[in-house]
C-alpha cells in the first residue's frame, strides 16, 4: 500500500509522523514555492510563534517547520521537494504528477491513499514597500502574529471590509493603543452584527473608502502608510506601527482539477467530523479544509485525524483485498 500526503505545513507533517510511526512508510511531497511560499507553508512568513505549544519563549515560525520535517524524517517520512501539479483520483491508484514532468506521456507517481495538506495562501496587495517591510510591521494574520512585541501598545491598521477585517481588528484592540480599518467602499461587507461590533468598540477608527497605497518605514520596521481617498484621490500619511491584511484566503486546491467536491470559495469538503472527502482513499487536512480556525495548532490535530482515517480506510482496503484472494 502506497500512502501519500501533498503538503508540508503542520498539517501534512503530523499526518507524516503518526503515519510513519504506523510502518506506513508515507511519501511526502513539500513542494517548491508551491502557491509561491517556501516548503513549510504559512509558518514560514511568520516571525515569532507564541502560540503553539510547547515553546514557552516562544520560536520562529521558520524554525518550527524545520523541526516538523526533522521530527517526520526521523520516523522514516520520505519527503521530495517538488510541487505535485496534476492528479487523476478518478483511476485506483491514484495518481500524481510532479511538476516539469506532468504531461500525458510523463510517468506519474501512484498511491492507494492521498492526503491533501496543502493549506490556503493569505491575500496580499502586494502594495509598495510591502517586500521591504513584510513580517516587519506587515502581516496577514492578527491571531498569530497581534501579541508580538513589535505591535504591543501601538497604532494599528487592518486593510478589509468584512468579516475576516472586523473580527480582526476587534481581536487587535486587546494589544494596540488603537486600530484603524481601511475599508475601500462606504459600507462593510461584514455581517451587520461584526460591523456593529467593530464601529462601537472606541479603540477602533473606520477610514470608508479609503485604500492604503504605500507602506513606509525607517528601513528596519514599518512606521506608516499612505492612505488614499477613493473619490478625491488626495494622499496623506497615517502613522502606524502594523499593517495586517484580511482580505481573505485561498485554499491552494487548482492542481486537483476540481475532482474533489469544494465550497463556494474553493476549500475542500469533507465528512462532518472526520477529514473524509468524496472520494475514498483522499482525505483532506488543515487549511485546505478549515476556513474557520486557520491556526497551526489546528492544522496540527487535523493531520492527525487525516492519518487516523488514511490508515482505516488501508486497513479496510487490505482486508477486502485479502478477502476477495480467499474467494479465488
Amino acid at each position: 500500500m502506497i500512502y501519500i500526503i501533498v503538503g508540508s505545513g503542520p498539517a501534512g507533517h503530523t499526518a507524516a509522523i503518526y503515519a510513519a510511526r504506523a510502518n506506513l512508510e508515507p511519501l511526502l511531497f513539500e513542494g517548491m514555492m508551491a502557491g509561491d511560499v517556501a516548503p513549510g507553508g504559512q509558518l514560514t512568513t511568520t516571525t515569532d510563534v507564541e502560540n503553539f505549544p510547547g515553546f514557552p519563549q516562544g520560536i520562529l515560525g521558520s524554525e518550527l517547520t524545520d523541526k516538523f520535517r526533522e521530527q517526520s524524517e526521523r520516523f522514516g517520512t520520505e519527503i521530495v521537494t517538488e510541487t505535485i501539479t496534476r492528479v487523476d483520483l478518478g483511476t485506483h491508484p491514484f495518481k500524481l504528477w510532479r511538476e516539469g514532468a506532468d504531461g500525458d506521456k510523463d510517468e506519474p507517481d501512484t498511491c492507494d491513499a492521498l492526503i491533501v495538506a496543502t493549506g490556503a495562501t493569505a491575500l496580499r496587495m502586494h502594495i509598495k514597500g510591502e517586500e521591504e517591510y513584510w513580517q516587519r510591521g506587515m502581516s496577514a494574520c492578527a491571531v498569530c502574529d497581534g501579541a508580538a512585541p513589535i505591535f504591543r501598545n501601538k497604532r494599528l491598521v487592518v486593510i478589509g471590509g468584512g468579516d475576516s477585517a472586523c473580527e480582526e481588528a476587534t481581536f487587535l484592540t486587546k494589544y494596540a493603543s488603537h486600530v484603524f480599518i481601511a475599508v475601500r467602499r462606504d459600507v462593510f461587507r461584514a455581517s451587520s452584527i461584526m460591523a456593529k461590533r467593530a464601529m462601537s468598540n472606541p479603540k477602533i477608527t473606520v477610514l470608508w473608502k479609503t485604500h492604503v497605497i504605500e507602506a513606509k518605514g525607517d528601513g528596519s520596521v514599518l512606521t506608516h502608510v499612505v492612505l488614499e481617498d477613493a473619490e478625491t484621490k488626495e494622499h496623506r500619511d497615517l502613522e502606524v506601527s502594523g499593517l495586517f491584511y484580511a482580505i481573505g484566503h485561498k485554499p491552494n486546491t487548482a492542481f486537483l482539477g476540481s475532482q474533489l467536491e469544494t465550497d463556494a470559495t474553493g476549500y475542500l469538503l469533507v465528512k462532518p467530523g472526520s477529514t473524509v472527502t468524496n472520494i475514498p482513499g483522499v482525505f483532506a487536512a488543515g487549511d485546505v479544509h478549515d476556513k474557520q480556525y486557520r491556526q497551526a495548532i489546528t492544522a496540527a490535530g487535523s493531520g492527525c485525524m487525516a492519518a487516523l482515517d488514511a490508515e482505516k480506510y488501508l486497513e479496510d482496503l487490505a482486508a477486502e483485498e485479502q478477502e476477495k484472494a480467499g474467494k479465488l
